[in-house]
């Protein structure tokens, strides 16, 4: 991290970045009876890809390293300014306390679809580590805990970790604006599905929701942040007790569809 704090190129880019993003500013667009809201952050999101090596080679590999070593402390700094937003709404989270808990379980629907999925795609024992749950910090301690990360479960958590690194935060920002569009749920209820235990997927999420709610923008926040505080305390229980268990059942009796025979060690 000592090096990523001196590096003037890096701090520059991104400073660079972001006054760009807030100049182009929030942009909105009518989809059905709703609107699609475009923040800053993905703005700066897309055009850091395209300084990277790949492109425009603004950033080299071990800008990217250090830049990628800053991201728990910029988070950091964004909870405590969520935290400032909790206590004013305490007694309304209790009143969605039962809802906040209930929601965790929405989270087994990654291994009902991922690993049917995974295991047409060809994958094997990767798939449940891949599918069981979205594949964050907790869960890919877990999966190393249990069958090792150079393991074939190992392989699939940390590919979709790193697939989420890149893509979550694009994919969640767009998702909650287009379901805010559609106005298909309850922006509260879209506000507690943000909560996937990942603070950035969570951040994208909530702040698309309060862009385009903005009398419930409190609320929203409070609610988000409070939902991904229970899922990264219970998440991990939930995949262990839970999530795990019923990908191991799924996988073998997928295995046996598809290839006429039993699994190999599970």
């Amino acid at each position: 991290m000592n090096d990523a704090v001196k590096n003037v190129k890096l701090h520059l880019l991104v400073l660079a970045l972001v006054v760009v993003s807030e100049l182009i500013g929030i942009i909105t667009f009518k989809v059905g009876p709703g609107k699609l809201v475009l923040l800053p952050l993905l703005y700066a999101m897309f055009m850091g890809i395209f300084t990277g090596p790949k492109f425009l080679k603004l950033a080299k590999e071990k800008d990217m390293f250090q830049a990628s070593t800053l991201v728990g402390l910029a988070l950091l700094l964004l909870m405590a300014k969520y935290g400032t937003l909790v206590g004013p709404k305490f007694y309304d989270i209790l009143e969605a306390g039962p809802a906040l808990i209930l929601q965790e379980f929405g989270n087994l629907a990654t291994l009902f679809l991922g690993i049917p999925l995974a295991m047409y795609l060809g994958l094997k024992r990767e798939a449940v580590g891949a599918a069981h749950s979205i594949a964050r910090e907790p869960n890919v301690a877990l999966i190393g805990d249990i069958y090792g990360l150079d393991s074939a479960e190992g392989r699939g958590v940390m590919g979709v970790y790193i697939c989420g690194t890149v893509f979550g935060t694009i994919f969640f920002g767009l998702m909650a604006s287009f379901l805010a569009a559609f106005q298909i749920f309850h922006p509260y209820a879209l506000a507690m599905a943000s909560g996937v235990g990942s603070a950035s997927m969570m951040t994208a999420a909530v702040g698309t929701l309060s862009a385009t709610y903005p009398a419930m923008a409190g609320q929203i926040q409070a609610l988000g942040i409070a939902s991904n505080t229970l899922s990264g305390l219970d998440g991990v229980y939930m995949s262990l007790i839970i999530a795990l268990p019923l990908s191991n059942k799924l996988y073998r009796y997928i295995y046996k569809l598809k290839y006429k025979t039993s699994p190999e060690n599970v």
